[in-house]
């Protein structure tokens, strides 16, 4: 009986673990884990899974309804006057 009762546990458990993640939840985590890496122009992005996407997967979600994306992004331009001084 006890066998029994701990096969339960163990498998209510495992079915908790198993559960699908929510995709902001996981955006977020991914998020965290690229910015660690040093990474600051980058986007993520949930598409459905059947969508081609052009961008490396990285992620899917929801039961594997959908996915997420990253791309690497160019670092945002400064302007030639940004910091300059007028004469």
């Amino acid at each position: 009986m006890k066998k029994l009762a701990v096969f339960a546990v163990l498998l209510g458990a495992s079915a908790l673990a198993a559960a699908p993640k929510a995709c902001e939840e996981l955006k977020g985590e991914i998020a965290k884990k690229v910015e660690a890496n040093g990474v600051k122009s980058y986007s993520l992005e949930i598409v459905d899974s059947g969508k081609e996407a052009d961008a490396k997967v990285v992620g899917s979600c929801e039961g594997g309804t959908k996915k997420i994306v990253y791309r690497r992004t160019s670092a945002p331009a400064k302007s030639e006057t940004a910091g300059s001084s007028k004469q």
